[in-house]
């Protein structure tokens, strides 16, 4: 980046770091489809989420893999790019997205089998500037400007989709894009988050109701759905947050340090949670009722039963550096990252 600097938190976590250095002939990686590899498992993976009852991984080198059996075994799905791929979100059991640097949005409507990308770097500017230009606004088109001489280097980070046509991605430098035509067309939403200093959005998801978004420097935003915006919520932590999760009573905010504080008042007030880490917390889940699992830098694994309100650590064979994790079962949980795929299971 030629404006800004990632912080060194997010570089050591993997979730902005390039795993791929320059060729000595240059390829662009949105024009080179994702190579087969039988080790595609084994290496860096970001992102978790089910189809329905598949299982669906995105990770570096635009790898994505698939199980039907709960993580037993893999196949690897057809990319047409090569990027490092950070986040995926299934609002249906057939219909997908995935996102990851260099601006990329792919799409699927075969529960993650094959994927055809929506929307690059290389668009992203352009289509930001023109809506600014339309709009007349002078100072987003001037940051609009910035994205295309930037060309396709800022990241998406996450994404989000409420159904098949209604969605969010969110990025590096208050990046964040919504879609209501199952990603035809986005419509830029920088102007409508109070996020001054363009921070980067790390997580956007919904919980006790609402939808949410995390990012560095504590910032935590929250949709006001009357006035299309996203307005600020102030916790007592100014660390980054890489992540949230919740139920439908309460919303849990995640970073660095093992911090991480819930709210059942949408974000009036925050209680610190008791995690006994120091590592960062980097990924989480839910199952949509009381259970909650945090997953940590270091691989420990911290599950929930009310809710949130209190954490007990897993017990453990071997701990695996985690990205992301999904349940399988009520005993089972995948646990992808650095080291690639594993299942892991608990009384």
């Amino acid at each position: 980046m030629n404006v800004h600097r990632f912080g060194s938190a997010a570089l050591a976590l993997c979730l902005l770091l390039p795993t791929t250095a320059p060729a000595a002939d240059f390829q662009d990686v949105l024009d080179t489809p994702v190579v087969t590899s039988p080790l595609a498992t084994r290496g860096l993976i970001n992102g978790l989420t089910l189809a329905g009852q598949r299982v669906v991984g995105v990770g570096q080198r635009g790898h994505i893999v698939y199980s039907d059996d709960q993580g037993a075994n893999w196949q690897q799905a057809t990319v047409p790019v090569s990027s490092d791929l950070v986040a995926v979100s299934f609002p249906s059991p057939q219909r997908g997205w995935a996102v990851g640097h260099d601006g990329v949005v792919l799409t699927t409507t075969d529960a993650g089998a094959t994927w055809h990308t929506q929307l690059d770097g290389h668009r992203v500017g352009e289509l930001m500037l023109a809506y600014y230009q339309a709009k007349g606004d002078a100072q987003w088109t001037a940051e609009a400007e910035r994205f295309v001489a930037q060309g396709a280097e800022s990241p998406f980070l996450d994404v989000w989709f409420a159904d098949e046509q209604t969605g969010f991605v969110v990025g590096a430098f208050n990046l964040i894009l919504q879609t209501t035509d199952g990603g035809a067309t986005w419509t830029p939403w920088l102007d409508r988050t109070e996020n001054p200093q363009a921070l980067h959005l790390y997580a956007i998801r919904p919980a006790a109701g609402e939808l949410w978004v995390t990012g560095e420097q504590g910032l935590v935003l929250r949709l006001d759905a009357a006035e299309a915006r996203f307005r600020a919520v102030e916790t007592p932590y100014k660390g980054s947050y890489f992540g949230l999760t919740g139920t439908s009573g309460a919303v849990i905010v995640f970073g660095l340090r093992g911090n991480a504080y819930r709210s059942t008042d949408l974000g009036e007030h925050w209680i610190k949670l008791d995690t006994g880490l120091e590592e960062g917390l980097t990924a989480a889940a839910s199952d949509g009722a009381q259970a909650v699992v945090l997953a940590s830098q270091a691989g420990r694994l911290l599950m929930s039963r009310d809710g949130g309100a209190h954490f007990a650590p897993v017990k453990l064979d071997r701990a695996i550096p985690a990205s992301a994790v999904q349940p399988v079962g009520s005993g089972a949980v995948i646990v992808a990252g650095a080291r690639g795929i594993a299942v892991q299971t608990f009384k």
